[in-house]
């Protein structure tokens, strides 16, 4: 069911996922998770959250810009992000730089499968030629899925990070959609 950009699905476990426009209201629940996810995690690109001002001033920016900031609600709270900001400059409108995460205990339920497909379809309503990401080479499972839902490597900078005391690549990959773009 999609309406308004809001898209409900029932996950692995039966539970329903609700996908829908960020709101100012979810910063703290963005926050938190965030915080949560750089203490844990290795593969977010972030060393520290947003405070609540900054969270929802950037609510905002996305919003007014015409970006796609996705909240990920189970049970009512945002347990995950996807967020597209297409390329500022004209030369680069046709683009956009996706970024996602989902917090652990709400991994593994088949969301980052529907976020994709949900973050695709607003890509191509948008008329967007190319949707980009970096990833970690040791983030093997986030390559895949990606590999899967037709992203291509385009480039990896060597030895680009260094997590838990070892060198390892960035990967940039992209989706290219099949749409006629006037030039």
């Amino acid at each position: 069911m999609q309406s308004g950009g809001h898209f409900l699905f029932k996950a692995k476990n039966g539970e329903e996922i609700l996908l829908r426009p960020v709101e100012e209201k979810d910063a703290e629940d963005i926050i938190r998770h965030v915080e949560t996810i750089v203490k844990a995690g290795r593969y977010l690109q972030k060393e520290e959250p947003h405070s609540l001002q900054e969270e929802v001033q950037f609510i905002n920016e996305v919003k007014s810009k015409g970006n796609m900031y996705t909240a990920v609600e189970r049970s009512g709270k945002v347990v995950g992000i996807a967020r597209v900001l297409k390329g500022e400059l004209q030369m680069k409108k046709h683009t956009g730089i996706f970024r996602t995460w989902i917090h652990p205990d709400s991994q593994g339920l088949g969301i980052g499968k529907e976020v994709m497909k949900y973050t695709l379809s607003w890509g191509q309503s948008n008329n967007l030629h190319k949707l980009w990401l970096t990833v970690f080479s040791g983030n093997e499972k986030a390559v895949k899925v990606y590999e899967k839902v037709g992203f291509i490597i385009e480039g990896i900078q060597k030895n680009q990070v260094i997590i838990d005391g070892q060198f390892e690549d960035e990967i940039f990959m992209a989706y290219f959609f099949e749409t006629v773009q006037e030039m």
